[in-house]
């Protein structure tokens, strides 16, 4: 079904632009916008997502990842297909990039009150915006956060960050908590890889960031792509100097995926000397993910360091945490915990 969109504008002769996000796509009658999700029907920009959802799951919210928002807690996560970036490593490209070849759009069925009924029914104590780019079904995201916070769900968004700034604006005091990928930090791994830009994305975390938002990092580390220690230590720097040395960053392993079969997962290695730079620019709580087992996803004390919360996968074990404290000296741990 098309449904009337949000944040655009009218131009010359039926022409409008979309202002969802940092592409700022200017739609020609019955055209789409990158995303293939948002239409131009005779002058009015219509979305073809708020009533379609590809994807639904109950997830521990560990897996978003977010490590310092209610964890051990269920979060009802749901995505549509399309997307504003086309990233050739994209690990949900089935439900991203479908749109952009012409196929029909499809999906289950929802709207914004049986999405939040079925998470109650379920037990979760938040929403989550995922698996695909929330920023293209914003209007279903924006009406599905507000009657979960009317029924006490917390809302999270897991997004690449390149939203419009006007967009951003409009979920705040909607969205509680993101986790928002920083995929590198050079502009031409965006703009050859990604098929976006590196700057817009900076300047949202800090937006995102003065408006209020729990934001937690995440770097995808390419072997030969985004991982030489300049660039992280930039990247590194930019987190704990822009956005404050409270904010985690998870350094996720990559594995060979859609268009970039042929590069190999990230070593070990390389995630330990990301993580060590990440540390040494002052950051506080640094995370390896994708990687079972790894005691680089335990949560430690920033003061003491002592274990806090241990982590086993996506299962969690609170072993040091108390109100939001260091039961061992007290220090305040950053972050939302139930």
């Amino acid at each position: 079904m098309l449904y009337p969109a949000r944040l655009w504008k009218e131009l010359k002769e039926k022409t409008v632009q979309c202002r969802l996000c940092n592409h700022f796509c200017i739609i020609e009658p019955d055209a789409h916008g990158n995303c293939g999700v948002r239409q131009n029907v005779d002058g009015s920009l219509m979305t073809k997502t708020y009533d379609l959802v590809a994807a639904i799951n109950i997830d521990p919210v560990e897996k978003k990842p977010l490590y310092h928002f209610l964890p051990g807690t269920k979060t009802f996560s749901l995505g549509t297909q399309g997307c504003n970036f086309g990233c050739a490593f994209c690990q949900n490209a089935s439900l991203s990039q479908h749109p952009k070849t012409g196929r029909e759009i499809t999906g289950q069925k929802v709207t914004p009150q049986t999405l939040v009924e079925a998470a109650i029914a379920h037990g979760c104590d938040s929403m989550s915006y995922t698996y695909s780019e929330p920023t293209i079904f914003f209007e279903l995201m924006q009406d599905t956060a507000r009657e979960a916070h009317a029924k006490g769900l917390q809302n999270i968004m897991v997004s690449n960050g390149f939203q419009s700034p006007e967009c951003i604006d409009e979920l705040t005091g909607l969205i509680d908590a993101a986790n928002i990928d920083l995929k590198a930090f050079n502009d031409d791994f965006y703009r050859e890889i990604c098929m976006g830009r590196l700057s817009p994305v900076l300047e949202n975390l800090k937006h995102m960031k003065k408006n209020g938002w729990w934001l937690e990092i995440t770097t995808l580390l390419i072997p030969g792509k985004n991982d030489s220690p300049d660039e992280l230590k930039k990247l590194a720097a930019f987190i704990a100097e822009e956005l404050g040395e409270e904010v985690p960053w998870h350094i996720s392993r990559f594995h060979p995926d859609y268009k970039m079969q042929d590069c190999p997962a990230t070593p070990m290695h390389a995630l330990t000397l990301a993580r060590n730079i990440g540390t040494e620019a002052g950051l506080e709580y640094v995370y390896i993910g994708n990687v079972p087992g790894s005691e680089h996803s335990t949560s430690f004390c920033p003061a003491c360091k002592a274990e806090l919360i241990k982590r086993y996968g996506f299962e969690m074990e609170n072993v040091g945490l108390e109100d939001g404290m260091c039961k061992y000296c007290g220090c305040k741990i950053d972050g939302k915990f139930s």
